[in-house]
């Protein structure tokens, strides 16, 4: 089952199910009117959003065309946004960036932090851009939502309580991060609203490409529609979701709809190194201050700027019959208005 929240011009949308083919869509707002109040009942409303969506296959109701362009992030605001850092290849590049220690218990303990998520972008809407300066960069992700998790979770309660699996265009504003991590509290100001895909799936329809713990299939991630990175988000993956899910769930309970990100894809190089752009026939990068590491390590400067306004990315997945599985998330760069009286 797909689902996606069209944009009826509300603060959370209008749920939809959507077909595999990503083709059609049938309304689902009489069995819950956004995603989240789904995800609220989620006992006893999956079967039936399920049973639509199997109408819909069948073409046995009334639908309409699905158009990405019309949708919202598919949770436009959540209650809970976690993002880990699961691909320990992107984390040692950006620490050296930075010029940065690894924390101690790298490989056991999963790094994690909680972002804004009053407001998360819609899958084709600008990436507004404050100042150029600030380092605008996009990271390719994957993300789990979640239903309700108890406090102290088993690794099985945590696969148990996966709901959807989504894309991620996590913004990052690389030049602020220094300043903000070097006052002890973390991320704010760095860590802009986020844009999520078209469509959330359910585990059971993405097939061979779900093991329970991570998505197996190529980040397609185009920068000015050029091929930038083609990661396999299988591969490289310290920690898998259950385990993300369990780290968060600690020392509080989890409620339904909480978002959890797996990191900036990342692989190594077949070297066992940090790896090649895809036009030397790499797997590439699904962010700019991968690559930027590279060229310090490789040139002793950084070469590849930042994003700047009308730079296009494109984030995506397609399956093994080529059709996309999550819809595109696709965004210009736009120099964000200056605030009235500012």
């Amino acid at each position: 089952m797909k689902l996606a929240s069209l944009d009826n011009g509300s603060r959370d949308g209008h749920l939809v199910v959507v077909s595999g083919d990503l083709a059609w869509c049938a309304d689902a707002g009489h069995i819950a009117p956004t995603l989240q109040a789904a995800l609220d009942e989620w006992e006893t409303l999956a079967p039936k959003l399920e049973q639509l969506s199997d109408d819909l296959e069948r073409g046995a109701l009334a639908n309409e065309r699905f158009r990405e362009r019309n949708c919202l992030s598919p949770l436009p605001r959540a209650y809970q946004w976690a993002d880990g850092s699961a691909y320990l290849n992107h984390v040692e590049l950006v620490r050296k960036a930075r010029g940065a220690e690894l924390p101690p218990g790298i490989r056991t303990d999963p790094l994690i932090y909680q972002g804004g998520s009053d407001t998360f972008l819609a899958p084709r809407a600008p990436i507004p851009m404050g100042d150029e300066a600030w380092g605008v960069d996009m990271e390719g992700e994957v993300a789990v939502v979640t239903g309700d998790v108890p406090m102290g979770a088993s690794l099985e309660q945590a696969a148990d309580a996966i709901r959807l699996v989504m894309l991620i265009n996590d913004v990052s504003l690389r030049a602020l991060m220094p300043g903000e991590l070097a006052k002890g509290f973390g991320f704010f100001q760095s860590k802009p609203s986020s844009a999520f895909s078209p469509v959330a799936v359910m585990p059971d329809a993405l097939g061979d490409a779900w093991d329970g713990n991570r998505l197996h299939g190529t980040l397609a991630v185009d920068l000015n529609s050029m091929p930038f990175g083609r990661a396999d988000t299988g591969v490289d993956m310290a920690f898998g979701f259950p385990e993300l899910i369990a780290h968060a769930a600690r020392t509080r309970a989890l409620g339904a709809g909480t978002i959890i990100g797996s990191g900036t894809v990342s692989n190594r190089g077949d070297d066992g190194g940090p790896g090649r752009p895809v036009a030397e026939g790499g797997r590439g990068y699904s962010c700019i201050a991968e690559l930027r590491m590279i060229e310090t390590i490789q040139n002793g400067k950084p070469q590849t700027g930042f994003l700047s306004a009308g730079d296009t990315v494109r984030i995506e997945m397609l399956g093994p019959d080529g059709k996309s599985i999550f819809g595109a998330i696709e965004q210009v760069v736009e120099q964000a208005p200056t605030a009235e009286g500012s």
